[in-house]
């Protein structure tokens, strides 16, 4: 456990580092929303493409490995979706609370992480998870808020979902490297060097514009962040690990990823989605603040679980 620790404390160093400069105000936020786009749109994306140019769609798409990550997600997600509607809360607000359970910082923090302290072997069910994540967790929330608000699902909420996907760099540059492999196409060695020395740049500045950003959240409802937090960190992993090892069987190395994967506190995005719909931001934002501050030690733990298996 003091090993893993140690092994992650780089990672939480560079969030808090960060975080160091957002309190300061020596990055403001206008330089965080800077950041977050060049790792988001270039970083990420070119990383996230040379792993993917690598694979094939039949590495990517394994129905027992998907069926176990989506059928756990589901669970968690009904639970606190059926917590918050007997608090009384609307369907928008139970969806946000749903999302803040079940969306881990997969892209920014798992991606980097998993992949150096896991091996290279962990990209494959990362990108699962994310992809899991992005295209029916991603757009199911955009359905509820939208058809909650409107009293019922209409088909332009569909094309809406559809545009979104299509514009998310994420599943753009997976798509674009997985085509790139069904092809056959040698990657000649100045793209290659490109993409890796861009690449390279997404784990840095990823896990420090993760920490510039939290230095503008609020930790308000601390009651209610508290419990997401828990069901974030806690409950999820908790019932990945008993879908991926007992209900849907996965490859042992395959399981700790995604269980690891699960593990991983609130998504930034999902505050993105409450501020843009107007719902519950402080909410979330608080549970993003609680659920990374308590990662440090919860991640380390559930890796070094995972590495024990």
């Amino acid at each position: 456990m003091v090993e893993i620790f140690l092994k992650t404390l780089p990672f939480f160093a560079l969030i808090g580092l960060g975080y160091g400069a957002g309190v300061t105000r020596f990055f403001t936020p206008e330089a965080t929303a800077w950041l977050t786009k060049f790792v988001f749109y270039f970083a990420l994306s070119a990383m996230l493409f040379r792993f993917s140019a690598n694979l094939s769609f039949g590495d990517i798409f394994d129905t027992q490995f998907m069926m176990a990550y989506l059928w756990a997600t589901a669970f968690v997600y009904g639970i606190a979706t059926a917590v918050a509607f007997i608090r009384g809360l609307s369907v928008e607000e139970a969806a946000i609370e749903a999302q803040c359970a079940v969306i881990g910082n997969v892209g920014f923090l798992g991606i980097p992480m998993l992949v150096m302290l896991l091996g290279e072997g962990a990209i494959v069910p990362v990108m699962q998870v994310l992809a899991v994540d992005l295209i029916v967790f991603g757009s199911l929330i955009v359905i509820l808020i939208t058809g909650g608000r409107d009293g019922r699902v209409q088909w332009a909420i569909l094309k809406t979902v559809g545009l979104g996907l299509l514009k998310n760099p994420m599943i753009v540059s997976i798509c674009v490297g997985l085509a790139w492999s069904a092809a056959q196409l040698p990657i000649p060695t100045p793209l290659n060097d490109f993409m890796a020395i861009l690449g390279a740049a997404a784990t840095p500045g990823a896990l420090f514009a993760i920490g510039a950003s939290l230095a503008s959240k609020s930790a308000e409802r601390v009651s209610v962040a508290l419990w997401l937090s828990t069901a974030k960190l806690v409950l999820h992993p908790a019932a990945v690990a008993l879908s991926a090892l007992v209900l849907f069987p996965v490859a042992p190395y395959a399981a700790g990823v995604m269980i690891a994967a699960a593990a991983l506190p609130v998504a930034g995005n999902v505050y993105i989605l409450a501020q843009h719909y107007g719902v519950a931001p402080q909410r979330v934002s608080a549970s993003i603040l609680i659920s990374t501050a308590f990662s440090i030690v919860t991640v380390s733990a559930v890796i070094a679980w995972v590495n024990a298996m």
